[in-house]
């Protein structure tokens, strides 16, 4: 009886060691029913919202981009494609509800479901990688090597697309702009924001795949991928190149500024000029900042209010920097000024007016579909050419009006053209209470670690900091009050990897995805060509 008993009790000791089946499968034809697919997309729109501003809760972004990309593994190409589009409605509803707040539900139901679209071509994408990349690399090298690769260089390819197109694109909601003040943020300036949503990704898209992993122990489940996670963060931050510093100040006039506040022209440049009057009594600066659109009388039209900046600058002993919207001819321009008591002493005009905010693209066409709408955009802005950097007595600043902080294109010119720290100009006025404006100062903080440059983040209304070189806050004003920030900013010229690789580092991600993606198809096409001119049948038919 012993001797019968002993087989079974090594046979259920073995099945005790053997290492648990995997959490949940991937292959291709087996996910999830498309009802749950579709309530686990929508989940993960939302839940990597919360890792934004204002939640700010910036390891939601781990989850959320795990919800999103589980979704989308076993599906058919249309299914695909639809469980992508609510994934991407879900979270530009939650991320860009701020564009509803005075224009009601048309735009912000437009942006999403623009935005939505194209992030259903990325998310089938997605799904060709799960259906293809494992079957063309059979093996754990294919499924927890190269598929998290390849995902994570597919997520970059979709946001380098929209961030550039239609028109100048939308670069917002990117997954690197969650993470402005994490363990993850001083990766910035090693690999740039397209970069470090690469690495997101890919952390996110190797946990998956080692959950999903058959013959792995539950430990290594979990600790191969945290400790790949813990291993990207413990990265030494780049040693900051600031030397020196600057007193710099800026003023937050908080004065009507939006575009359908009840006001007469003239109203922002005296709340602005009433809330500089404090600054008389603080000394010398190097330079004082206003906002985007501060100056509101155009002070290269008006005289009065050219005496008026002159006379304050005279009076500060430095020079301004001012927004306003002038025009040359039949083109107008949303530019930022720097003037001092003779005068204008530069200009620069934003290089990448918003569309639909700043402009009307197609105008025509897309009055025939809202007309009351795209009459509410009475002016349109032409884009700049001139460079974006001032010369501030010997001090180079680079020049930023509001939505080019999103920009990867701007930050190289400054840097270029000899840029030692950025004044961000912002008009926030039009997005009241909303997430907008926090939203856009994460955005100025990443751009301040990623360019090791100190920002000058100066809003109408909030809210407006001035940020170091290392991200970290030097001095702020709340929102929606009229105060002044002043400080000793530091200048820094060095040049870090992310500004010198550019765009060169997206478009190496990018490739990745891309090139990864086909390169598995390919394979898997010559594979099948290959069975099927040594199929027994074919070679008898051959004889």
């Amino acid at each position: 009886m012993l001797r019968k008993l002993e087989p079974r009790r090594r046979a259920a000791a073995g099945e005790r060691r053997r290492p648990p089946h995997p959490l949940f499968t991937a292959r291709t034809g087996h996910g999830l029913p498309l009802w749950a697919a579709l309530i686990c997309s929508a989940a993960g729109g939302v839940v990597f919202d919360g890792a934004f501003p204002a939640l700010s809760w910036w390891p939601l972004v781990f989850p959320g981009v795990a919800l999103l990309l589980y979704a989308q593994q076993g599906r058919r190409a249309w299914s695909a494609l639809l469980v992508g589009f609510v994934g991407g409605l879900a979270f530009f509803l939650t991320d860009v509800a701020w564009t509803g707040l005075y224009l009601g539900p048309a735009p912000w139901l437009a942006l999403s479901a623009t935005e939505g679209a194209l992030w259903a071509v990325g998310a089938l994408l997605y799904t060709l990688a799960y259906r293809f990349v494992p079957r063309a690399i059979p093996g754990r090298l294919g499924r927890l090597v190269v598929l998290p690769i390849v995902l994570a260089g597919l997520w970059t390819l979709r946001e380098l697309v929209t961030d550039h197109w239609p028109f100048t694109g939308f670069a917002w909601g990117r997954v690197a702009y969650t993470q402005s003040a994490s363990p993850f943020t001083h990766l910035v300036a090693y690999v740039g924001v397209a970069g470090l949503s690469f690495l997101l990704v890919w952390v996110t898209a190797f946990a998956i795949a080692f959950a999903q992993e058959g013959g792995l122990t539950w430990a290594t489940r979990a600790l191969v991928p945290i400790v790949s996670a813990l291993a990207l963060a413990s990265v030494p931050a780049l040693p900051s190149s600031a030397h020196g510093t600057t007193r710099v100040a800026a003023v937050q006039g908080n004065g009507p500024a939006g575009y359908f506040q009840p006001h007469r022209l003239g109203d922002v440049e005296e709340a602005q000029l009433d809330a500089t009057l404090p600054l008389l009594q603080k000394g010398k600066f190097s330079m004082v900042v206003w906002p985007e659109g501060s100056a509101d009388l155009d002070p290269l039209a008006n005289a009065s209010s050219a005496a008026v900046l002159s006379a304050f600058s005279k009076a500060l002993g430095a020079p301004l920097v001012v927004g306003a919207i002038t025009d040359a001819g039949p083109k107008t321009y949303n530019s930022s000024l720097l003037w001092d008591g003779t005068g204008k002493l530069a200009q620069y005009d934003k290089q990448l007016p918003v569309p639909f905010g700043e402009y009307i693209p197609d105008r025509a066409f897309f009055h025939l579909l809202a007309p009351h709408l795209v009459d509410l955009v009475q002016r349109g802005y032409s884009p700049g050419t001139r460079p974006n950097v001032f010369d501030i007595n010997g001090i180079k600043a680079g020049i930023s009006i509001c939505f080019d902080i999103t920009d990867d294109r701007q930050i190289p010119q400054m840097i270029d053209g000899g840029a030692q720290l950025i004044l961000a100009q912002t008009n926030n006025a039009d997005f009241g209470r909303t997430e907008e404006n926090v939203q856009q100062l994460a955005i100025a903080r990443m751009r301040a670690v990623e360019a090791d440059r100190s920002v000058v983040n100066i809003s109408t209304v909030g809210t407006s900091q001035i940020i170091g070189p290392t991200g970290r806050t030097i001095t702020s004003t709340a929102a929606y009050k009229p105060g002044t920030l002043v400080a000793e900013v530091p200048l820094a010229t060095g040049i870090t990897p992310a500004v010198r690789l550019g765009s060169g580092l997206e478009l190496g991600a990018a490739t990745l995805g891309g090139a990864g993606l086909i390169g598995c198809f390919v394979l898997l096409l010559a594979r099948r060509k290959d069975r099927a001119l040594t199929d027994p049948a074919l070679t008898k038919l051959n004889r």
